[in-house]
């Protein structure tokens, strides 16, 4: 990792830049597979199926078997993680369900809000290098809450021509209703335009890789709507000398062995920490499994020292993570101060793994500085909220002179007229009485 110490205020963005990786070349490829699939459907699935993923797959649709031989296998142990998994989750979000109450604005006028599933939703599970079946509980729970009318899961299949037993487990708890063995650029197509077996959603939600989200993108512009914007996936802690170097190292490292574009940043203010925590990396890095990609993860990577802890903020939030984990003395004080993260991690027990999995929080979030403007995925990305209003005719007439003011200065004749029209007839016959 590289180590950068007390850098001036004018070297701060070009210390947090992400690793860029230049999608421009892809897009034609993307494309062409996006048009293919909205012209042809099935067939154009299974031929990419065969070609990206070397499978062939006679029926893209997960049968009721495969749903109960998935069960069988699940190891009884597995089951009960991520059935704790489920129940947090569950937990969290559903107290994220709120009601709103009818306002009378002024009198004779009230308005109101109602959340509203949205009606078909997509959801995208990467298969790669290992079955993400914690991602299916993040995105299949706050839609199952939301109450979905159809919620929708695409994963690759493997080389046997089935989807991960884990993947498919977690479906079933979390309340997915259909799951199509179709993986990249295909199955966002799929799912943006559906097939004669994959039903058109409204909103597709879900990681993937550079080609995935690309093809995310391209749809977004005219065709479906997606959940965020998307990058590789990224970790800032926070520390002083309060921070234990094994634990910090350990964040470090469980964000890089996602990937050689996942970026790891350590800002603190303690330059006795940073020796501590090099030397607990090269200790960890030899016990993983994934040390090939964590370290060239790590050369993305860096150790910013600073002087202060308030110096320390100001480059967090100029940084905004998707992940941040606060090991300072004072961490709840230090929180109070942050204002762009994806998600927030507090003290020296709390590690990014536990929203990961199983502590509740949604671990689907902004990248690529995107948390300036985006939330995580919550429940409020499965509903959107319609407002309602009801207007008597004392409440119309209230409202009229600046209704009409306001319609004829902004040269709008027909919006003045609408209420003109109300106001003469209100004075032919009586109105409606609101009860």
């Amino acid at each position: 990792m590289q180590v950068i110490k007390y850098p001036a205020r004018e070297q701060w963005s070009e210390l947090l830049q992400r690793p860029q990786i230049d999608s421009s070349a892809l897009l034609g490829t993307v494309q062409a597979v996006l048009d293919d699939v909205r012209k042809n459907g099935d067939k154009a699935v299974r031929a990419y199926t065969e070609r990206f993923d070397k499978v062939t797959i006679t029926h893209l649709e997960v049968s009721k078997d495969e749903m109960d031989e998935a069960v069988r296998l699940i190891d009884p142990l597995l089951k009960q993680a991520i059935e704790m998994a489920r129940r947090n989750i569950w937990k969290f979000h559903a107290e994220q369900q709120h009601e709103t109450r009818e306002i009378q604005t002024s009198p004779g006028v009230y308005c109101w809000q109602k959340a509203i599933a949205i009606e078909k939703v997509g959801l995208y599970i990467p298969g790669g290098t290992a079955p993400l079946f914690s991602t299916v509980l993040m995105l299949g729970i706050p839609a199952s809450i939301a109450e979905c009318k159809e919620i929708v899961l695409c994963t690759p299949p493997g080389k046997d021509g089935k989807v991960h037993p884990a993947v498919l487990y977690a479906a079933k708890v979390a309340g997915v209703h259909r799951i199509f063995k179709i993986g990249g650029t295909q199955a966002i197509a799929a799912m943006a335009y559906g097939t004669e077996s994959v039903p058109k959603v409204y909103k597709i939600f879900g990681p993937g890789n550079q080609y995935v989200t690309a093809a995310k993108q391209l749809v977004s512009l005219r065709d479906v709507a997606i959940d965020m914007p998307a990058g590789p996936s990224e970790v800032e802690v926070l520390a002083d000398d309060a921070a234990n170097p094994a634990f910090v190292a350990a964040d470090l490292l469980s964000q890089a062995e996602h990937g050689i574009d996942s970026q790891s940043i350590l800002i603190t203010v303690s330059e006795s920490l940073i020796e501590k925590v090099l030397e607990e990396i090269e200790r960890q890095l030899h016990q993983l499994p994934k040390a090939e990609y964590a370290r060239k993860s790590l050369e993305n990577s860096k150790i910013i020292l600073v002087g202060s802890l308030e110096e320390a903020v100001m480059m967090t939030n100029e940084y905004a993570p998707e992940h941040l984990i606060i090991a300072t003395r004072y961490y709840k004080g230090v929180a109070e101060n942050i204002v762009n993260a994806g998600s927030v991690f507090l003290g020296n027990y709390t590690p990014e793994s536990a929203g990961d999995y199983a502590s509740g929080t949604n671990h689907t979030l902004p990248t690529n500085g995107y948390a300036k403007a985006y939330s995580g995925v919550n429940l409020d990305s499965f509903v959107r909220k319609v407002t309602f209003q009801e207007i008597s005719r004392d409440g119309l007439t209230n409202l009229s002179n600046a209704i009409i003011l306001m319609a004829e200065n902004e040269e709008l004749q027909a919006h003045s007229n609408a209420v003109k029209i109300r106001l003469e007839e209100a004075n032919d016959r009586e109105f409606p009485i609101r009860h």
